[in-house]
């Protein structure tokens, strides 16, 4: 057997189905020995001015996600425009890959929603010969890790700035010698992303309903109850107005200068939160990135858990709740010691509704980068019931957040499965060539 025809039969995945178990090894294959076009489009001339509300589909890079359309935002050209770009017609079982910029890299299968449309000058159309490379197969191993890597092995500097057709047409794709293998893996996968879209439009359809509750559980600006009320508070009346400030205190986090200087591995360091250190979706603060030493107590604030905290810049006004006791970055804002007559989690939700974002919006201060100060938070307008509709209300959106944590956690592990499986049904080039 000579040298390359060992190469080629040292690639074998990890893991095979069992009817592909006693096949012969992969080989690894240039993407452009398997295709018919590897090519992009262009952009109309005057850009947007030539998008129309219906025509044509006009695929750019944020149209193609990891694996997925993404057709929300589509454009549409009229046939005048399309007939002049023959030639990047989009056929249904295109591969489509974005060639340039922050998303490069991403691919997807056209489906007969853009068939028919063109491509902008930033997604290449690979379109494969359908009895030798199954496209959906492709798709799979380009977003694949070591799809990825060779992306990533073009990119001077790791910057990914592009991709030319040379480069793309000289990808090795590793090639099971049985074509049914490559559709078996291609449905094990798509069959995962499909489990994945779905429990997605489920997520987002509770994001939405929490968001359409929301704004029916508190009263809108000038009235003085919601327009929907749990049964046993329906005759309750109107709710009683006041501010933030009079229902708590709301102080600003301090930075110790300087900071580097205070950051500490030790075991007595103190929590120390920035901005950055929170997730944007999270609901609750449950650990910070650093530690400061104990000096620094008389230069920043330490806040407790159950205090609520929001940026006073940067995504400001987004609330969160503290689980831990944490000394806080000067671009946060604390809301402690909430006063008895107000339930904890209902000022969370309260911040969190339309009204109070508006405020924060409207009366943020500052000419350039606008922020938030601690007595513009105080002045915020509160309406509120009972405390007990107060944490009736509190209670009914806390389940539907802990129904979406739920949720984004089963899409998190899904993906996680995902990857792994791929890293399992993929042979890896470099190890096959070592």
């Amino acid at each position: 057997m000579g040298e390359e025809s060992k190469k080629k039969s040292a690639l074998v995945p990890r893991l095979r189905f069992p009817e592909f178990r006693n096949a012969e090894g992969w080989t690894g294959e240039k993407l452009g020995s398997k295709t018919k076009k590897v090519g992009s489009g262009i952009t109309p001339t005057g850009g947007e001015k030539n998008y129309k509300q219906s025509g044509r589909p006009f695929v750019r890079s944020q149209n193609i996600g990891w694996g997925e359309l993404l057709l929300d935002d589509v454009a549409f050209i009229d046939e005048e425009t399309h007939s002049s770009f023959s030639s990047t017609q989009i056929d249904v079982s295109d591969v489509l890959l974005n060639i340039t910029g922050a998303s490069i890299g991403r691919s997807a299968v056209a489906d007969a929603r853009i068939e028919g449309g063109n491509v902008n000058q930033h997604v290449c159309i690979i379109r494969v010969k359908p009895d030798e490379l199954s496209p959906y197969f492709l798709n799979q191993y380009l977003i694949s890790h070591d799809g990825q890597k060779q992306i990533d092995s073009f990119q001077a500097g790791g910057n990914r700035q592009g991709l030319n057709f040379e480069q793309i047409r000289s990808f090795l794709i590793p090639l099971p010698a049985v074509f049914i293998e490559q559709q078996k893996i291609a449905d094990c996968l798509s069959s995962l992303d499909n489990l994945i879209t779905a429990e997605t439009q489920k997520l987002n359809a509770i994001k939405a309903h929490k968001k359409g509750l929301m704004q029916q559980l508190f009263p809108r600006e000038g009235e003085t109850v919601p327009r929907l009320r749990f049964p046993e508070f329906r005759d309750a009346g109107k709710w009683n107005n006041a501010i933030l400030g009079g229902l708590s205190e709301v102080v600003r986090g301090g930075s110790p200068r300087p900071i580097d200087g205070f950051i500490t591995m030790a075991a007595d360091g103190l929590n120390w939160l920035k901005i950055g250190d929170v997730d944007k979706e999270a609901k609750y603060v449950t650990r910070t990135a650093e530690k400061v030493r104990p000096e620094a107590l008389n230069k920043t604030r330490v806040v407790k858990p159950g205090d609520l905290i929001l940026s006073n810049s940067m995504s400001f006004g987004r609330p969160y709740i503290l689980q831990i006791e944490t000394c806080i970055h000067d671009g946060w804002i604390a809301i402690t010691d909430i006063t008895k007559k107000a339930d904890r989690d209902f000022i969370f939700y309260s911040i969190a509704t339309p009204n109070s974002q508006s405020y924060f919006v409207n009366n943020a201060a500052g000419s350039g980068v606008q922020n938030l100060n601690a007595d513009i938070i105080k002045a915020l307008p509160v309406s509120f019931p009972s405390e007990a509709e107060q944490q009736r209300i509190a209670n009914c959106l806390s389940s539907l957040d802990d129904l979406i944590t739920t949720h984004s956690q089963k899409i998190d592990a899904l993906k996680t499965h995902k990857q792994g499986l791929m890293q399992q049904l993929f042979p890896v080039l470099d190890e096959a060539q070592a």
